[in-house]
């Protein structure tokens, strides 16, 4: 982004093109390709500590006489080798020796908590101070077997199983820590699982407001876009744009980009592409456009370091010429038969939106010519590396690479396609910010 990002905050990957043709009545095609990735910001939770073959298990006994106790010493695993216990006897020892070697907790349930006032109810206070303290271990709870119900509340409060500590030898709590440690291993993989899916459900309600359908119909223009979030998302990012024809024949594009890569700047991404779609549908353009998409940026923001770059283009009827703004964003590219990519120009290019009360975004005259290629772009296209130490694509190499794509022939989402998937490998993998192209083509009237 031409201007510095004052946070950064991340969002699950998913990767998704539209194409279209546009004809009267006709509607879009689209592709949709999701991908998964982690989330910095809002990490899934950590798994349970991992019991490869050759770990040794490790115990943590948490009872007010460990040393009276004949059921902990020579503890074997499945394979033979020894399980090591550690000992506590209260639970600020067990918050001391509790380590990421630990893989299970055996506590007696009847352990006084010291945040349990005598006379009170709560039976479990110890279990539910322990689950607190060690999310990510298997536990098991201790109890003695005229007091299975007690044992029964363990589980359900969220132990991994109860023991009877009369019954208890050996071999049986050996058996007891191993499936309670995988046991827990799997309730935390079907945890993942389950805010795996609520986040792809996110993605999806996110993304109907992110990546809309281009509303042209009655229009020779055809509409290609791509939008593919960077490494760290867990869902969409910021990046938004849109494509709509008013009644007068003028077909009406934008890009934009809200700082940041969180929940809060995707819906306000989605906020700001909607009111621009309705602005525009209302008959307002250029800098009026913008000004009251500022306010709109004003309100909404979460704080008042957040802001967008905008990019609009508002396309004649004849096909022939554009009305370019530029508010803080990278400027366009268009290219067509015998004519090389190049960028529109950019000299004119205002603040982005949200950085200047009462700030002015002057509306440039662009000519496009009888056939043509527009590419519309967010910065994360631009700000990939090569390769060679830090060095930046930046525009020059991306109008490079552009060329290079037309030379072999390739147009629409297959271009589209390949430069963004180029520029990934220059990178030597994931970009680090989401991208979003957009291109709109218009061939020779015969």
């Amino acid at each position: 982004m031409p201007v510095p990002v004052p946070r950064q905050r991340a969002i699950p990957a998913v990767e998704s093109g539209q194409a279209q043709a546009a004809s009267p009545g006709g509607g879009p095609s689209v592709e949709q390709v999701p991908q998964a990735a982690p989330r910095e910001d809002a990490p899934a939770p950590a798994p349970a500590p991992e019991t490869a073959p050759h770990t040794h298990l490790t115990l943590l006994l948490i009872e007010d006489d460990p040393g009276g106790s004949p059921i902990v010493p020579d503890l074997l695993d499945q394979s033979g080798r020894p399980i090591r216990v550690r000992t506590a006897r209260n639970l600020t020892e067990a918050e001391r020796l509790l380590t990421d070697d630990v893989h299970c907790i055996l506590l007696d349930l009847a352990l006084p908590s010291p945040g349990r006032a005598a006379g009170t109810d709560d039976e479990l206070s110890v279990l539910k101070h322990v689950l607190e303290l060690a999310p990510r271990h298997a536990v098991l709870a201790l109890t003695a077997s005229t007091d299975a119900e007690r044992g029964a509340e363990a589980v359900a409060v969220g132990a991994q199983d109860y023991l009877f500590r009369e019954e208890l030898d050996n071999r049986l709590l050996s058996r007891a820590i191993r499936y309670a440690v995988e046991r827990k291993r799997s309730d935390s993989a079907e945890r993942r699982l389950a805010e795996g899916r609520l986040r792809a459900q996110e993605n999806a309600r996110l993304e109907r407001g992110l990546l809309p359908t281009p509303l042209l119909d009655g229009s020779s223009l055809r509409f290609a876009a791509r939008y593919r979030p960077g490494r760290s998302r867990a869902l969409l990012g910021g990046d938004f744009y849109d494509v709509v024809r008013t009644p007068d024949g003028t077909v009406h594009a934008m890009i934009g980009d809200v700082c940041g890569h969180g929940p809060d700047e995707a819906a306000l991404g989605v906020e700001l592409r909607i009111a621009w779609r309705a602005l525009t549908l209302a008959g307002l353009s250029g800098d009026q456009l913008l000004g009251t998409l500022q306010e709109v940026l004003e309100h909404e923001r979460a704080d008042d370091e957040i802001f967008a770059t905008l990019c609009t283009v508002d396309i004649a009827p004849h096909g022939r010429g554009a009305g370019l703004c530029l508010a803080g964003h990278p400027a366009p590219l268009v290219f067509g038969p015998g004519v090389p990519a190049r960028l529109l120009p950019y000299d004119d290019n205002g603040p982005a939106l949200g950085l200047l009360p009462g700030a002015r975004w002057p509306r440039r005259q662009v000519e496009l010519g009888p056939e043509w290629s527009l590419m519309l772009y967010t910065d994360g296209l631009i700000e990939g590396h090569t390769g060679r130490g830090r060095e930046r694509l930046g525009q020059d190499g991306m109008v490079e690479l552009v060329r290079r794509k037309l030379s072999d022939g390739l147009s629409g989402e297959g271009l589209l396609r390949a430069a963004v998937n180029e520029v990934r490998e220059l990178n030597g993998g994931e970009l680090a910010d989401d991208v979003a192209v957009v291109l709109l083509d218009r061939a020779r009237e015969s």
